[in-house]
């Protein structure tokens, strides 16, 4: 059973099907892929799978995953080849295509890094079910699977911590996480070099967490946002959850197509 889309919702990818070229910009994790407890495991639904590939076969359609997965751990959970556009770690890594990859870090970033890490990571560590997920400029703690008051002391701890060792340190709140970064980009960021690298007329972006209102914050007048889930959210559009987002690729599919 497919979910319903409701007639706003639908008059807006109509017009977005009309534009000359069009970029689909997708979050991954809770957008497209049910969200599990450990991360590598992570699949797109085969259902948006097909949609994604149906949308990648349509002229001057571009379909690139936007995440604050690390740009490794992305290409490994979406399980396309490399020329699949994306996004990584909140706009600091980019993949527009095979030899186009920007770099992420510096020597500068990683050392700062490393010299908060010493200082969180023992803190992680005292805490079963927590863990620390590496990037390249930066890392994020993970509390998914933690007991709620033990994940709330732990990152109220970790940022109390990184505000005295490094008070320049970007932190990012999201869902059960915590993330730390010597570099501030957002997922904004990320759609701006999409939308210029790929010259669209209009942009498609979705996603469910915190941090992608940076990306839906940057969207222009003809484009569409859509947030999955019940959360706040900026978007003018809104799905429950993943099986809602492959019947709204679906029908921008059929839109596009026809």
């Amino acid at each position: 059973m497919t979910s319903p889309i409701d007639s706003a919702l639908d008059e807006a990818l109509a017009s977005l099907a009309r534009a000359p070229r069009i970029l689909i910009a997708l979050d991954f994790d809770g957008t497209l892929a049910p969200e599990v407890d450990v991360p590598d495991e992570a699949r797109a639904l085969p259902a948006a799978r097909e949609a994604v590939d149906a949308l990648r076969a349509l002229p001057d359609t571009v379909v690139a995953y936007v995440s604050g997965r690390s740009l490794e751990s992305l290409a490994h959970v979406a399980e396309y080849g490399d020329d699949l556009p994306l996004v990584g770690s909140h706009g600091l890594e980019v993949r527009l295509g095979p030899d186009d990859v920007r770099p992420a870090a510096t020597d500068d970033d990683r050392a700062r890094v490393a010299a908060l890490l010493a200082h969180l990571e023992p803190l992680v560590e005292a805490v079963d079910g927590a863990w620390i997920e590496q990037k390249p400029a930066g890392f994020a703690v993970h509390t998914r699977v933690v007991e709620e008051v033990a994940a709330r002391v732990l990152l109220e701890t970790c940022r109390a911590v990184a505000a005295g060792v490094d008070a320049a340190m970007t932190v990012r709140d999201g869902k059960n996480l915590i993330e730390f970064s010597a570099r501030d980009a957002t997922k904004g960021d990320g759609i701006r070099v999409l939308r210029e690298a790929f010259a669209a007329d209009a942009v498609l972006f979705a996603g469910d967490d915190v941090t992608d209102e940076d990306a839906l914050a940057v969207l222009d007048d003809g484009d569409v946002g859509i947030k999955v889930g019940a959360a706040p959210t900026r978007a003018g559009y809104r799905v429950a959850d993943p099986e809602g987002m492959v019947t709204v690729l679906a029908r921008l599919g059929e839109l596009r197509a026809g």
